[in-house]
């Protein structure tokens, strides 16, 4: 799916991953599903490109459902993984969490589990190597990402602006589909660490600038940033 002259997005509402294109190469930001590497090499095939192209792969957070294809990129094309340091150990399958998952609703939950489960969710290989980045790091890798931390998800998430193409990639800092009720817009995202930091660190993200806010669940969003933030926490609100 095009989103712009150089924004991609492959998967779904339900779990999506981003490619960044510039003629340096591809940057992918999140590895989502083991089993969506069948549509990350068509997307890159219709782009003029091939998995050769991708110079790395940014990682929002170390959760099972956004490293999905990342270790097979890294051992059979060479491609690093980058994570933030304080999710290192998550992404390698050292450690894990179990947060709360908080209200459902049968059908949309069973939709967001059917649709891992056909996607090998429940087969994710842990990365073996990873790049730890920090707070304010800018990448060197097609588009510059600029890191920006946001804990509270997980105590490692980043949120990833690349000015070149007007967005910044959110991860679980926020969705614009909660997957366990089907509720849609801009929202706190459920298995949340911490919520009440979640919430705090989206305020890092004021003023960035960015139309294109894009989550790991949910539509992408083009109405700006704050406009997101505004939402969540309106969200927020409601749900306390």
């Amino acid at each position: 799916m095009k989103l712009g002259p150089s924004l991609h997005r492959i998967g779904s509402d339900i779990v999506a991953v981003y490619l960044v294109d510039s003629p340096e190469g591809v940057t992918v930001i999140d590895a989502g599903l083991a089993g969506q590497w069948k549509e990350l090499t068509a997307e890159l095939a219709a782009m003029g490109r091939s998995l050769g192209d991708i110079r790395g792969v940014v990682l929002t957070h170390g959760d099972s459902d956004h490293i999905g294809f990342a270790e097979r990129l890294r051992r059979e094309h060479g491609v690093p993984v980058f994570v933030h340091a304080a999710d290192a150990a998550r992404a390698r399958g050292e450690e894990s969490t179990k947060p709360e998952w908080g209200g459902m609703k049968l059908g949309a939950t069973t939709k967001f589990l059917w649709y891992a489960l056909t996607r090998n969710g429940l087969h994710t290989t842990p990365v073996t190597e990873v790049v730890s980045v920090s707070d304010g790091d800018v990448l060197d890798l097609p588009g510059a990402p600029h890191v920006i931390s946001m804990p509270g998800h997980s105590p490692g998430s980043i949120a990833i602006h690349v000015p070149s193409v007007d967005a910044v990639f959110v991860g679980d800092a926020l969705t614009t589909r909660h997957v366990l009720t089907g509720a849609t817009g801009p929202q706190p995202a459920p298995f949340t660490d911490d919520p009440a930091e979640a919430l705090a660190s989206l305020r890092r993200l004021e003023g960035l600038g960015a139309t294109w806010v894009l989550p790991g669940h949910g539509a992408p969003w083009n109405r700006g940033v704050d406009e997101a933030i505004r939402q969540v926490e309106a969200a927020a609100t409601q749900q306390s």
